[in-house]
């Protein structure tokens, strides 16, 4: 068995690091050939598909217009035993919705832990709120096409 083998994640691991992570690098391809990393909160439509927002007339955009296709990693770990990561790859669809964007940036901070479950109420006031912001921003949604992960960890001190 190839020590690659021993260190992926499986899909249940996959989601669950998703899930409980907060932030997420995006890679875009820019203008000139270099690759464009962003750091970016996002949140989850399932296991795999990610969403974030960002503003409208941001370099990211311009980037994904021109070239959908995206890298997107999550990573922990200061020490090589403790390293782990996920490494999505996919084209990422550019939407702009005020009530896409508005649902997403409210999932976004539920995702981060900013707010909980609210009783009906506080939640339109808080979706309220967020609209302003929603107004100049747009959702990026990115379907993964293909997923790499690894947790040094699984090799239980052998390196």
């Amino acid at each position: 068995m190839s020590r690659r083998s021993k260190i992926n994640l499986t899909e249940q691991e996959v989601a669950d690091y998703l899930k409980t992570s907060r932030t997420i690098i995006l890679v875009s391809n820019g203008a000139h050939g270099h690759p464009h990393p962003m750091p970016m909160w996002y949140a989850l439509e399932d296991d795999t598909t990610i969403l974030m927002t960002t503003f409208r007339k941001s370099q990211k955009i311009s980037n994904l217009k021109r070239d959908p296709k995206v890298s997107l990693l999550v990573e922990s770990g200061d020490a090589y035993q403790e390293l782990k990561s996920v490494l999505l790859y996919g084209n990422a669809e550019v939407i702009d919705d005020l009530a896409r964007t508005t649902d997403v940036l409210y999932r976004v901070s539920q995702h981060r832990g900013e707010i909980g479950d609210s009783a009906a109420g506080d939640d339109d006031a808080i979706r309220q709120g967020m609209q302003k912001s929603a107004e100049k921003r747009v959702v990026i949604r990115v379907n993964a096409d293909k997923i790499v992960s690894w947790d040094h960890s699984k090799l239980g001190g052998t390196y």
